[in-house]
Parts: structure tokens; sequence; C-alpha cells
């Protein structure tokens, strides 16, 4: 199972903060690199593809704009744990590829660990950080994801996957 390196991002991550008014007018690329920068200076550029963020709840609060949700894809960023999200954003996260997970514990996930991500267990194997001298992994409990969710995700979101069917049939 694959390894994702875990950044850390506080509460209440608004959608302003993902994807600032001020880029709006940017294309997707561009915005992405001024993805967070307001509270978390140089975090895009240090982002490299299958990073994970792990924020603390109300993930995603704000409007309902998509360019949130894309910044992260365009990214590289491989799923976003917290204990909460917003509706809009949870539902746009699955359209536009991009894994929402609900883990009550997230908090648990410290910056710089890396964790293995278990869709049909519902799991996380959290390895470093805080239990970084111990041999085994924390498992971590999440709320399960429905797998035409997960198999959203991985067509690359409902239009990408939609194509897909369209071309097959």
């Amino acid at each position: 199972m694959e390894r994702h390196r875990v950044w850390r991002v506080g509460e209440n991550v608004d959608t302003d903060a993902l994807a600032p008014g001020a880029y709006m007018k940017l294309d997707l690329p561009e915005m992405a690199g001024h993805c967070l920068e307001a509270r978390y200076p140089g975090l895009a550029a240090a982002f490299r593809p299958g990073d994970v963020i792990v924020a603390g709840p109300g993930f995603g609060i704000g409007s309902s704009r998509e360019q949130a949700v894309g910044v992260l894809v365009q990214l590289g960023v491989k799923a976003v744990i917290a204990p909460s999200f917003s509706g809009l954003y949870f539902r746009n996260a699955f359209n536009l590829g991009l894994l929402a997970i609900v883990c009550p514990e997230a908090e648990l996930i410290a910056e710089g660990s890396y964790i293995e991500i278990d869709t049909e267990k519902s799991v996380l194997c959290v390895h470093g950080g805080e239990n970084a001298g111990d041999a085994s992994p924390r498992i971590l409990d999440c709320d399960s994801i429905p797998s035409f969710l997960v198999e959203m995700v991985a067509a690359g979101g409902l239009l990408a996957q939609l194509q897909r069917k369209l071309a097959a049939s």
C-alpha cells in the first residue's frame, strides 16, 4: 500500500484560503500556486503529488467555489482528511476527483508523518509522527466512503467518469 506525506493545516480552512479571491481571474495552475498562502506561505510549492492534507474541523467552509477543490487536485493532493467538512466542499471534492476522508481522530495525525489509506476497510495507517519509535503504525478509523465515490475519485471525478462511460457505450 502506498504511503503519503502529511501536511497539517488548521481548523475552519475556508475556500478563500484555498482559492483566494484575488487570484480567481487566473487559470487553475497559476491559482494553485497561491493556495493557502495567507495562512501557510510556501506550502503550495512544497506539496508533491500524492501528499495529503490533514485538517481540523470545518474544512472547506465558505463559498461553494469549485476552484477551492480544483487547486488541490492541480497540486496533486491525494486526499484531505478532517473530522468534518463543509457539505458543499465535501461533494465538490468527489465531483472533481479529490478524496475527502472524515476521520474523527484526525488530530492524532502529526505533521510530517506518512499514512496509508485503506478505503475498503475505512482506516488510516499512520507511520511516524508521534509514534515514530513504534514498530507498528497507529490505526485510525474513518467514516466509510461508498464505493461509487471511491470509483469516481479513481476516474478523476464525475465528468471524467461519465465521459469514460459514454465512450464505452
